[in-house]
């Protein structure tokens, strides 16, 4: 699990983070990497959620 704020996300006033997790897949128990740009309140949220 990942949190990084990359300077080219922010824009203007708006800043935003680059989430990235990994995800175990139930089928092949193979590990993906799941990424999401989102606001940087909501990032302890989408590295909790399985």
């Amino acid at each position: 699990m990942a949190k990084k704020s990359v300077a080219s996300l922010q824009t203007g006033s708006k800043r935003l983070t680059k989430a990235i997790k990994m995800v175990k897949s139930p089928k092949t128990g193979a590990y993906t990497f799941v990424e999401a740009i989102m606001d940087p309140k909501n990032v302890k949220e989408f590295l909790s959620k399985k």
